[in-house]
């Protein structure tokens, strides 16, 4: 059955249980975590504050709710549940408050009266509409909203629900409020200035923000002089006109509420009252739920089995498939899977040659991913046509002519051997192109932001006219994504009618013109998890099903292809005894002295005085349990990275990562070539994308719309055997509950709370992207308050901390930078940028703030010396994957953490939340061990002196590690440049790199 565009628009989200069994994952809605404790809290972080018109009462938005208390302070009253998710009231007549919610996985307007009845939702649909304020005659309410093509500011007549524009595009306008008569309203334009604009439209430039600040949280002072906090890094003031009356302390950077000279605003985690030079503080208390019991759970150690890790399969035009596979490129035909390639490197994303002839791929046994093609009768490999940078996931042309490629900035490049010319700016993490039938257009997912002021968008289809250099985006569907933007579409069919693309995880195919422009209306394929999709012939698609390669002619009916791989862990190697100086097994204060390790079976068996003769003579090193780094995205940039990464993290000591979110077959893919040997570097614990709400930024995202859907997702991490479940941004508590009560394994997010009362397991980062634009648990300053730290010791959450801030150190540190680790190991580009942002710290250009860094860090360290969860982790690639995880250790020792506590946070405390024994040198223990030079229980910069490395047994040397790369890359002729194509501009603002690159915190 055709459906209508707006048919697909309300239908969509229930396109994966059209034909879909129940997941055996899901359990009864009524189920819930057992009970657990009630947590006072007497302070909010980032909270705001309203005053009600008669003076009596608050409102404040603590831990995602809108509560009221006296305006003398005490006990406050909790207005609305945890599914509402609503933040930033507005007191209006008659008690009425408006606030807005999140609950549909959009914000929109609500009210409520002050004794909690009147529920009442003002504004619905796909865009946002945030942060309103009552009119002083209670007529109308200011807002902003995303709906014109930028956050501008609007009004809603609330009588006949009217909303009328006053500002748009290209504004980014935040937190309006009104003068007192009504006539006039003020808000800040980009964090850089603020504005009025009358009734009528009339605009006014009232501050600019200096250099180096930002400004938030504007309203009308005494006189009508605007009044606004003003942030940098160290320092937050509470401004009056020109004159700062509020310093030396954490203003929180919401509207401040002025009567005369008096102005109550919030700070330092308190509702506080200033009048002339005194500031009295308005006492509150709250009490809330939380779960204190964990899930049980102990991550699998894989031993073999069928493979599931298939990554990019392509379909030639005779039928044959290739793949990558345990590290190393298939031809598949006729039930039989040849390897290509030895595995040595890195190779990756083959493309058959449209004679099906030759393939084309991605290798990076030169140092750096570039081109090669392997002629399949011969079996010879050749160089394509070499550049100065990446080359990754190339499609040949329909003609067999030329070869489209993304380099590392997510730039698309065409080269026919010869020549290469750049064909679209810079792009974020778009994904694999594909040719329309004469060679004239390339296509392929990127994403469409909705505002400069919140990154998150939709993956659309990006066509790039090659005669004419014009860029096009294209919805697949109103208001949804491609499900990914990495080999779920579009791809071109072979006869150029149609495009297919996955859409909440099933497969749509779409007739279309020679450009690509859509005849008709996309029509569902299949009823089944679906992932990376392929072309057989015109009339069929080969897809990725939960580890099994699946085939669909366009008419339903599906096949499973055989592929007959297998694997298993390798034998652990035979018994050693390792002589060494000294060792820490984890747990002790000191360190003990000269013994003997004996490792038998990848476990150690026996630790023991020393005698006798030894296999490994470390005696002049300290054995220390090998690190963990529990948060990282091994394939954010794996492509780039290649076959470096697994060496640099164990070059650095690192034994063990877990990732919160990856291309979901490019992490197995990886953990089961880690897993059976084929692959140097860490163990590596990992889940697929995370389950994200209606809009998303990163590739590996998966857009969630409907708990039908959700069902698709579970069901593929269970299929799939993942490690941990990752909710992101923009899912709905509604869905974000319901995946705690439907998953077997821990599940993490950004959100503390209601995370903590529905059962989450942890929270990543301090307080990073979150949908607010600002979060609960750090302040703009880097600071947390009594809310955050109860909760997260009574729950016992694990808080991830990722501190980016952490390079601040570098300016008097860069030993870790100039180390020949990190010189050559890391990729030619990312070292680069690694020195030059080094180079900047204790500069005002610095991208991080001793001061922010010093206020996570003492949010950690109350966290964890109150008996709470602290793991180590550092977002790498985002941070710099290794480096990082000892910069992270040493700021939690500059800034109060002892060497042992901060050594535990990166072995004992992330093994425990993995349910694995290790992060300990004792019998029975997995033998992961880093080999050191120096006492790191005295000096933390000595776990980072890194000799050798032993994984499950397996002995590593530094310079082995080293050795494949040490030499530079191999001397190629590069290609020639030609003059990029007009469609390489910047034409769009979210093309700018400065938007393209990661800022820290803001992921």
């Amino acid at each position: 059955m055709e459906l209508s565009r707006r048919e697909l628009l309300t239908r969509t989200g229930q396109a994966a249980a059209v034909a879909t069994a129940a997941s055996t994952l899901t359990i009864s809605a009524e189920a819930r975590a057992e009970p657990g404790e009630r947590v006072r809290l007497t302070q909010g972080t980032n909270i705001s504050v309203s005053r009600s018109r008669d003076g009596r009462w608050l409102a404040i938005d603590l831990v995602t709710a809108i509560w009221v208390l006296p305006a003398t302070g005490g006990q406050a009253r909790k207005l609305t549940d945890e599914l509402q998710d609503a933040s930033l009231p507005s007191f209006g007549p008659d008690g009425q408050i408006a606030f807005q919610s999140y609950r549909d996985g959009n914000y929109h307007l609500y009210v409520i009266g002050l004794d909690g009845k009147g529920l009442r939702q003002l504004t619905r649909g796909r865009y946002d509409h945030r942060e309103p304020a009552f009119s002083p005659d209670g007529r109308h309410l200011a807002f902003v909203s995303d709906r014109a093509g930028s956050y501008g500011v609007h009004l809603l007549e609330l009588a006949t629900g009217t909303v009328t524009q006053l500002t748009g595009v290209p504004d980014e306008a935040a937190a309006p409020q009104w003068s007192a008569d009504g006539r006039r309203i003020i808000f800040t334009v980009g964090n850089a200035a603020v504005d009025t604009v009358t009734l009528d439209g009339v605009r006014e430039r009232l501050v600019t923000a200096p250099a180096g600040t930002q400004l938030f949280g504007a309203a009308f002072g005494p006189g009508d002089q605007p009044s606004y906090t003003r942030m940098r890094p160290g320092q937050a003031e509470l401004v009056l006109g020109t004159t700062a009356v509020v310093t030396g302390e954490d203003v929180f950077g919401f509207a401040p509420i002025w009567a005369g000279d008096s102005v109550l605003y919030t700070a330092d985690g308190k509702i506080r009252s200033r009048t002339g030079g005194s500031t009295k503080d308005i006492a509150f208390e709250a009490t809330v739920p939380v779960r204190t019991s964990r899930r049980p759970h102990r991550t699998r150690n894989l031993t073999g089995g069928a493979v599931k890790g298939i990554a990019g399969p392509v379909v030639s035009s005779d039928g044959k498939i290739a793949f990558r596979a345990l590290n190393a490129l298939y031809l598949l035909s006729d039930g039989k899977a040849t390897k290509l390639t030895d595995g040595r490197y890195f190779d990756s994303d083959p493309d058959f040659s449209p004679d099906g002839t030759k393939i084309v791929y991605a290798s990076d046994r030169t140092g750096v991913a570039q081109l090669w093609v392997r002629d399949l009768a011969t079996g010879q490999d050749e160089l394509y046509a070499p550049a100065p940078h990446a080359q990754i996931t190339p499609r040949f042309s329909p003609d067999g002519t030329r070869v489209a490629y993304l380099d590392q900035d997510g730039q698309v490049w065409i080269t026919d051997r010869q020549a290469r010319r750049q064909v679209t700016p810079t792009l974020f993490q778009p994904g694999r192109p594909t040719w329309s039938k004469d060679g004239g257009t390339v296509a392929l997912a990127a994403v469409k932001p909705f505002s400069r002021r919140f990154r998150e968008g939709t993956s659309q289809i990006l066509s790039v006219d090659l005669a004419s250099g014009e860029l096009e985006y294209t919805e697949p569907m109103p208001f949804r994504s491609i499900a990914t933007r990495g080999d779920d579409g579009p791809v071109w069919s072979p006869d150029g009618r149609h495009i297919a693309f996955v859409v909440e995880s099933v497969a749509w195919v779409v007739p279309v013109d020679g450009r690509g422009k859509f005849q008709g209306e996309p029509r569902q394929i299949t009823h089944e998890v679906t992932d990376s999709l392929a072309w057989h012939g015109d009339d069929a698609l080969v897809y990725l099903n939960n580890g099994r390669i699946r085939k669909s002619t366009l008419d339903g009916r599906v096949t499973t292809v055989r592929h007959g791989l297998t694997w298993r862990r390798p034998k652990a190697p035979e018994r050693k005894v390792i002589r060494v100086g000294a060792y820490w097994d984890g747990e002790a204060h000191e360190l003990k002295r000269d013994v003997d390790i004996v490792v038998e079976n990848g476990k150690v068996a026996e630790i023991r005085p020393r005698r006798g003769k030894a296999d490994v003579d470390a005696s002049g090193l300290t054995a220390i349990p090998g690190l963990i780094d529990a948060h990282n995205h091994w394939h954010l940039r794996g492509r780039q990275w290649g076959a470096r990464q697994g060496n640099v993290w164990l070059a650095y000591g690192v034994t063990t990562v877990r990732s919160p979110g990856d291309p979901v077959y490019q992490m197995v893919e990886t953990r089961e070539a880690l897993a059976a040997g084929t692959l140097t570097g860490p163990r590596f614990y990992a889940t697929g994308e995370a389950v994200d709400g209606s809009r998303v930024y990163y590739n590996f995202m998966r857009p969630t719309l409907s708990k039908a859907q959700l069902d698709l997702e579970l069901r593929r991490a269970h299929e799939l055997g993942y490690d941990m479940i990752k909710t992101y941004v923009r899912l709905p508590v509604e869905l974000q509950r319901a995946a705690v009560q439907r998953s077997r394994v821990p599940l993490s997010s950004h959100y503390l709370y209601p995370a903590a009362n529905i059962g989450m397991d942890g929270m990543e980062h301090v307080g990073a992207t979150n949908r607010l634009g600002y979060s609960h648990t750090i302040s703009r300053q880097g600071k947390a308050y009594q809310d955050v730290v109860a909760l997260f010791t009574t729950s016992g959450m694990s808080i991830t901390p990722t501190l980016f801030q952490s390079r601040a150190l570098y300016d008097t540190d860069k030993s870790l930078v100039t180390d020949e680790r990190t010189r050559v190991l890391f990729p030619p580009w990312e070292y680069e940028r690694y020195v030059a942002d080094a180079a900047t710290q204790g500069t005002p250009a610095a991208t991080a703030s001793r001061a922010v860094l010093k206020g996570w860090i003492e949010f950690a360290l109350n966290v964890h010396r109150g008996g709470g969860f602290v793991i180590t982790g550092t977002d790498a690639p985002l941070d710099s994957p290794a480096t990082a995880t000892h910069q992270n250790l040493r700021a939690l020792v500059e800034h109060g953490f002892t060497p042992r506590e901060a050594l535990i946070t990166a072995t004992r405390n992330p093994a425990k939340w993995l349910g694995l024994p290790l992060g300990a040198i004792k019998a029975g223990a997995p033998a992961d061990i880093a080999f050191v030079r120096g006492n790191p229980l005295a000096d933390i910069k000595a776990a980072a002196n890194v000799e050798q490395v032993m994984v499950g047994g397996v002995l590593h040397r530094v310079p082995d590690l080293l050795e494949p790369y040490r030499r530079q890359p191999q001397a190629l002729t590069a290609s020639v440049a030609l003059d990029p194509l007009p469609s390489a501009e910047n034409r769009h603002w979210w093309h700018e790199p400065e938007w393209a690159e990661r800022v820290c915190c803001d992921h």
